[in-house]
C-alpha cells in the first residue's frame, strides 16, 4: 500500500500535514502551504492549525529556520484572522522566508462592487465559513499590513475603489489560487463570478 493510499484508508495515525512537515527535504527549495485542507499540491509541504499554527512562533521553531522558506501559499485564511492576529501571522512569514522568497496570499476582495459577493464573504455573512471571517480586506488595507512589516507588494488580482478589476500575470505553479480570475469556475463568459484580492508579498 502506498503511502497516499495508507493515508486515504486512515492507516496512518498522523496527519499527511504533519509526516510532510517532519521529513520534507531541506536541500531542495522549501514551498509550504498554509491553512491547506482539502488542497494538496506536488512539490509542497502541507499545513493546517492542527499542525502549524501561523501564530504561534514556537509551531514555526518545530519545523523551519529562520530564513528557510522559498514560498508560503495561503488561500482564504487571513480573513479568518484578526487584524492583530493577520499581522502576527504575517511577522512569522517574513521571518522563516528567505531573502528574495514570497507570500502568496488570497482573500475575499472587500472592493468587489457586487453587493451579492460582499453580502457572501464579510464576517458574519451567507457564505460557507463566513461565521469565522473576522475581516473584510481591500488592496490597500492589505498592502499596508504587509508594508509595515517589511516586504514589498505585489498586487496581482483586486478590485480598486472605483469597482474596477486588475489583474497582473501570475504562474499557478508559483502558487495556485482556485478562487481567481482564471480558474474559478463561476468565472464564464467573461464575467467574473467569483475573484479574491490576491498579493504576492516579497521579502528584500
Amino acid at each position: 500500500m502506498s503511502l497516499t493510499q495508507k493515508i486515504v484508508a486512515g492507516v496512518l495515525k498522523q496527519p499527511f500535514s504533519l509526516y510532510q512537515l517532519m521529513t520534507y527535504d531541506r536541500t531542495k527549495p522549501v514551498n509550504m502551504v498554509v491553512g491547506s485542507m482539502f488542497s494538496l499540491y506536488k512539490g509542497w509541504i502541507h499545513s493546517d492549525i492542527e499542525t502549524l499554527n501561523l501564530l504561534k512562533r514556537s509551531d514555526w521553531e518545530k519545523y523551519f529556520e529562520e530564513n528557510s522558506i522559498d514560498r508560503i501559499l495561503a488561500e482564504h485564511v487571513w480573513e479568518h484572522l484578526t487584524e492583530a492576529e493577520g499581522k502576527l501571522a504575517f511577522q512569522h512569514c517574513y521571518t522563516y522566508l528567505k531573502p528574495g522568497g514570497f507570500l502568496r496570499v488570497a482573500v475575499p476582495d472587500g472592493y468587489n462592487p457586487s453587493e451579492e459577493y460582499i453580502n457572501y464573504v464579510k464576517p458574519g455573512g451567507t457564505g460557507n465559513g463566513a461565521d469565522d471571517h473576522k475581516i473584510l480586506y481591500n488592496y490597500k488595507l492589505m498592502s499596508g499590513f504587509l508594508q509595515e512589516i517589511g516586504f514589498t507588494v505585489k498586487l496581482l488580482e483586486y478590485f480598486d475603489e472605483n469597482g474596477q478589476f486588475h489583474k497582473a500575470p501570475w504562474k499557478p505553479e508559483d502558487g495556485m489560487i482556485r478562487r481567481s480570475a482564471d480558474h474559478d469556475s463561476r468565472n464564464q463568459n467573461g464575467k467574473l463570478g467569483y475573484t479574491s484580492l490576491i498579493i504576492d508579498a516579497y521579502k528584500s
